[in-house]
């Protein structure tokens, strides 16, 4: 995969995605969304792969959203083609993700750089990360779901301060709020993603898989509806290999071999 602007590795089950634009504090712009897209669709597509940790490069940020020097730049620029399928770092509007994904957040999360950190399903925070969305200061809004999401991660009062105001808070505050997961120096941010990831693939990489799915797809439904549209799901997770492996494993007293099948 040719990638400019995103560094792409795997290792031992996990996807390492970095936004590789330091010089920007990773803001992302058109091309950035075009390869991400690329990047989730070879993370979905390989078997081996079942957890990512999606980081910045450098100290300072995460990714500090739209790249409004770019948008400044080439207004006048025709941009057909150039907008990622997935959303925002082709993510933001992507609902076909049932891998797990953390965000090792390590610095400023702002705007865009937020809402693809609210699109992950576990947040790891650097100490001096910050976090907010900040778009009506600059005559947006955060229109990658984060008017949408932010209300659902933390209480509305909450978020609707940090939405009207466009303040920042920190990764301390993000903790408080439920945002973050944990919240450790900068030096041991990627060890303590990789922690979780370790702790992840304990599990069946199937089951992990059906969990987000059921309890993404369940989201405001009555509980009797949320049940009933998973049976098919949870049917198909009993015909699989890993299904057989967890009991006889747990029989034996030895640690599951999982294959993912």
């Amino acid at each position: 995969m040719d990638l400019k602007f995103i560094k792409y590795e795997k290792r031992n089950h996990i996807a390492y995605i970095t936004f590789n634009r330091p010089e920007r504090m990773n803001a992302l712009h058109p091309p950035c969304h075009i390869e991400m897209d690329g990047v989730w669709d070879d993370f979905v597509a390989d078997k081996s792969a079942w957890v990512a940790i999606v980081t910045g490069a450098g100290d300072k940020g995460f990714s500090a959203g739209n790249d409004l020097r770019w948008t400044a730049e080439n207004r006048g620029q025709v941009t057909e083609g150039l907008r990622g399928k997935g959303g925002f770092a082709g993510i933001t509007a992507r609902y076909d993700i049932y891998k797990p994904i953390i965000a090792a957040v390590n610095g400023f999360a702002l705007g865009g750089g937020f809402e693809i950190a609210l699109a992950c399903d576990i947040i790891i925070a650097a100490e001096h990360a910050r976090f907010g969305l900040p778009e009506p200061r600059v005559g947006l809004m955060a229109a990658a779901g984060g008017v949408h999401r932010l209300p659902r991660h933390i209480p509305l009062k909450i978020a609707m301060g940090m939405m009207l105001t466009g303040k920042h808070i920190t990764a301390a505050d993000a903790l408080r709020y439920g945002i973050a997961n944990e919240v450790v120096p900068l030096k041991d941010l990627i060890a303590t993603a990789e922690k979780w990831a370790a702790e992840i693939m304990e599990c069946s990489p199937l089951s992990v898989q059906a969990t987000k799915e059921a309890a993404m797809n369940g989201l405001g439904m009555p509980v009797q509806e949320a049940l009933a549209k998973h049976y098919d799901l949870q049917a198909k997770l009993f015909r699989s290999k890993d299904a057989i492996e967890g009991p006889l494993a747990f029989s034996q007293k030895r640690t599951p071999n999982w294959t993912g099948e």
